[in-house]
């Protein structure tokens, strides 16, 4: 494709906004897998920025991330949730929350995580979850295990609170 100098113009004049995908991993008692960054406080879910730039989309960047953080090279499965979270300092983000399924105790013992950002990883139940993910990634971890529990369509979310 030819860009003109006047498309090129428009294109960097567009609003921009940051994407982001990551993958919700649960063992067999419903418990969810939580990762500890080393670059900011608190906890994430494995998952990251998409390098769309480079044509990455979000489900492509839930499976590097989770490989590239915690070493489990998985397929995601279906999209759970997408968040519109307002900047506060930043452009927006689109927040893509994808299946990462059901992980077995081989599984959890196969991690190995990336040294260069993470310092930890635990399984947290629902009713802790809140604590460890305040905010709008905490609303929207639970609109998706909500998401799995009735088996209903993607949840779509601003700032973490349903769209509608």
């Amino acid at each position: 494709m030819t860009t003109t100098p006047d498309f090129a113009t428009y294109i960097a004049g567009l609003p921009r906004i940051i994407a982001g995908a990551a993958a919700l991993f649960r063992d067999t008692e419903g418990r969810v897998l939580l990762v500890e960054p080393n670059y900011r406080e608190g906890w994430a879910l494995p998952g990251g920025t998409i390098e769309s730039d480079d044509g990455e989309t979000p489900r492509q960047g839930a499976r590097r991330e989770t490989l590239e953080e915690i070493g489990l090279d998985r397929e995601p499965g279906r999209l759970l949730a997408v968040d519109w979270v307002r900047g506060d300092g930043r452009p927006p983000l689109v927040a893509y929350l994808y299946d990462g399924g059901v992980l077995t105790d081989a599984d959890l013992a196969a991690i190995k995580l990336q040294e260069e950002e993470l310092l930890s990883w635990r399984l947290v139940p629902r009713e802790d979850l809140t604590a460890h993910l305040p905010g709008a990634l905490g609303r929207r971890v639970l609109a998706a295990l909500d998401t799995l529990a009735s088996g209903s369509g993607t949840a779509e979310l601003e700032n973490g609170h349903p769209a509608h």
